[in-house]
């Protein structure tokens, strides 16, 4: 694994086709001085989606930005490990405590890593990772699924969604990498990803809260890589024409005539990291046009009507882009993250390490 910082910022290549300075620039106007990210300005903040812009800050080289966003996290962490689902300034407006929304600043902090190399912000911030994952962990079923949430009246939610789980899959991935980066050995949380991706792979009556209409139940289970090779390729067939629409990109729900740059950025990082470069760059190529005037990307569009919708810009459809031109321009070195191959062998494999990774 490379710790050597990116010189110089991303952004200067003739061969990128979209402006990553203009993208880092514009979250950061929308982060409050609070480090907080809202989705929009004057809207509200997740976890999940606050780490997401967070990450394209770090691509962008607003590296002190990104460490005022994980800051700002880990003021708002709850004793158990979690955060609530939803803030809006200085408020709480979802006491709601999501497994997936609390396990994804591993993926950040990793990302973080990777990208400057800076060791010392990383070891401060580690505490807070290893109290989200031990969070996390409490809510694995004997099945290896993880149960989605807590409710705000503390009762544990027994539905299990495949999207979430294969999210937390990566953010265990990220934490085992992290542990291993600062010396650390974590048997347990191994044999619960070990577990977690088996679910994934070979149990999907597990996830009993049923999503098949949303196109990232389609491609997490592949983008986390506990589906691969393939049974990757053979997924990834089985549900294009189902989730996307030629020229355009891939629609959010599959009844529903709206195409979406975030789902399609994804679908990107997922083809991305199977191996199929030239397909991701086709489906890169249909989204770059959807853009104001400063560079930013749409949230999406419905269509044959091609109308914008909604009109918010949003600060994690910006860093999923960002970080889908990572992993296609290879700019960072967190490029190759999601990268099936990067993970070989599995971060819970004893062998894990050996090849040099971590």
């Amino acid at each position: 694994m490379s710790m050597t910082p990116i010189s110089p910022v991303p952004g200067r290549r003739q061969d990128l086709p979209i402006d990553m300075r203009a993208m880092a620039a514009w979250i950061a106007t929308v982060q409050l001085g609070s480090g907080q990210i809202p989705w929009s300005r004057g809207d509200k903040t997740d976890p999940w989606d606050h780490v997401e812009a967070a990450m394209g800050l770090t691509i962008g080289g607003l590296y002190p930005q990104a460490r005022q966003a994980f800051r700002w996290l880990a003021s708002k962490q709850l004793p158990d490990g979690s955060w609530y689902c939803a803030y809006r300034g200085p408020k709480v407006e979802d006491q709601t405590r999501d497994a997936n929304m609390s396990a994804y600043v591993a993926v950040g902090l990793y990302h973080y890593c990777l990208v400057t190399g800076d060791l010392r912000f990383t070891a401060a911030m580690w505490p807070v990772v290893r109290r989200a994952m031990e969070f996390v962990l409490r809510m694995q079923a004997k099945g290896g699924q993880i149960h989605w949430a807590v409710s705000p009246e503390g009762k544990k939610d027994p539905m299990a969604l495949l999207t979430g789980s294969s999210s937390i899959l990566m953010s265990l991935k990220c934490a085992l990498a992290l542990a291993r980066i600062l010396k650390t050995e974590k048997p347990r949380w191994e044999r619960a990803a070990a577990r977690l991706a088996e679910a994934i792979a070979a149990r999907p009556h597990l996830f009993n809260m049923t999503k098949a209409r949303f196109a990232m139940d389609w491609f997490y289970p592949v983008l986390c890589g506990a589906i691969s090779g393939a049974a990757a390729r053979k997924r990834i067939e089985k549900g294009w024409k189902k989730f996307v629409v030629q020229n355009l990109g891939v629609k959010c729900v599959s009844d529903r005539p709206w195409v979406t740059i975030a789902e399609s950025a994804e679908l990107v990082l997922t083809l991305v990291a199977m191996g199929n470069r030239l397909l991701a760059h086709i489906v890169f190529d249909w989204i770059c046009a959807h853009r104001f005037d400063d560079g930013t990307f749409w949230c999406g569009f419905t269509y044959p009507d091609m109308t914008r919708w909604p009109e918010q810009r949003l600060t994690w459809t910006n860093a999923v882009v960002m970080m889908a031109a990572d992993a296609l321009f290879e700019l960072t070195p967190a490029g190759r993250l999601f990268n099936h191959d990067f993970w070989l062998p599995a971060p819970w494999s004893r062998n894990h390490g050996r090849n040099g990774k971590t």
